[in-house]
């Protein structure tokens, strides 16, 4: 369900040398590296930076970096990472860069799989010779602390669902929210990082049972602060991913002008996942199509290339 998709009649020597004469040329011929670099799966992509490096003995990413500008250049170079690597790349910059971007870490650590974790941490800890977990330890504090550093263990339980012990975790968690002590938001915490997607599912359900109240308005109720957004997440990336990250678009082209970090890394991350998903919950929950609000906020080389991957339909103008 992603936007962008393996080429056809693939040739990555031909496309290394078309974007080595784009990135050589007394201009940078940008419309050249949007028309390869978005319409090319990442397998593809980083099979052209091997020809590409084969051949000019030089690398593609450094050569994007010190050619290209501003968000334009953060598009074209995030492209250009495999998936985990990217991940890593955005979570070193969030944990390390002047201020802690806790939505950054929240969109990630909330929405990847047990095998996506794996793969993130291993290539954080070969980028940066560092540990994820030691970092998010180091960088943030309290229960939101340790929500993050219990996701980033990747210990989900998977495809695992016991209708008898779902009423006493609903029971845990509504007491979780009735109380509010650290031991509770322990309990809390640990139930929404550890059990399988599908017995959550039946644990919200049984939470509305006994509480007559959705576990996410018991949860904005009860908490606040990046502790309450992080558990907020983790609901909703378990009942829809897809709706979680139209809604994160969303906030992130309407509440802050645009929030170009968070548009730049959702349109990446999920290109070849749920970008067409996402789209769709995009427009019926909006009413305009994500097409639209990025041609109506970016502009120049920068929109293009936004949506070229976001690949919108004609009606989406």
């Amino acid at each position: 369900q992603g936007t962008i998709l393996p080429a056809p009649n693939f040739n990555p020597i031909m496309d290394a040398q078309l974007l080595e004469g784009a990135l050589q040329g007394i201009s940078c011929e940008k419309d050249v590296l949007i028309e390869i670099l978005t319409q090319r799966c990442n397998s593809q992509r980083l099979m052209i930076a091997e020809a590409y490096r084969d051949m000019y003995s030089r690398d593609l990413i450094t050569d994007l970096k010190e050619n290209l500008s501003h968000h334009f250049k953060e598009v074209m170079v995030g492209l250009m990472y495999p998936p985990a690597s990217y991940d890593a790349h955005e979570l070193w910059h969030a944990l390390k860069g002047v201020d802690t971007e806790e939505k950054c870490l929240i969109d990630i650590l909330a929405s990847r799989s047990n095998t996506e974790i794996f793969q993130m941490k291993e290539a954080y800890l070969m980028q940066y010779n560092t540990d994820l977990q030691q970092d998010i330890d180091s960088e943030t504090s309290g229960h939101f602390r340790d929500t993050l550093i219990n996701l980033a263990q990747g210990t989900r339980m998977e495809g695992y669902a016991d209708p008898s012990t779902a009423a006493q975790d609903a029971m845990i968690l509504w007491e979780a929210c009735q109380q509010k002590t650290g031991e509770h938001k322990n309990m809390l915490q640990m139930i929404l990082c550890n059990r399988s997607y599908q017995q959550l599912w039946m644990v919200f359900q049984e939470f509305q049972n006994i509480s007559g109240q959705d576990i996410v308005d018991a949860i904005n109720e009860c908490y606040d602060g990046y502790f309450q957004e992080l558990l907020v997440a983790i609901v909703l990336c378990i009942r829809d991913k897809p709706s979680y990250f139209a809604y994160r678009l969303y906030n992130a082209i309407h509440d802050f002008g645009f929030h170009n970090k968070t548009v730049i890394r959702i349109l990446i991350a999920r290109s070849e996942i749920d970008l067409m998903n996402i789209r769709q919950r995009y427009k019926e929950r909006y009413g305009k199509s994500l097409f639209h609000d990025i041609k109506h906020f970016a502009s120049g080389h920068y929109e293009s290339a936004l949506l070229a991957i976001c690949a919108g339909d004609t009606e989406d103008y």
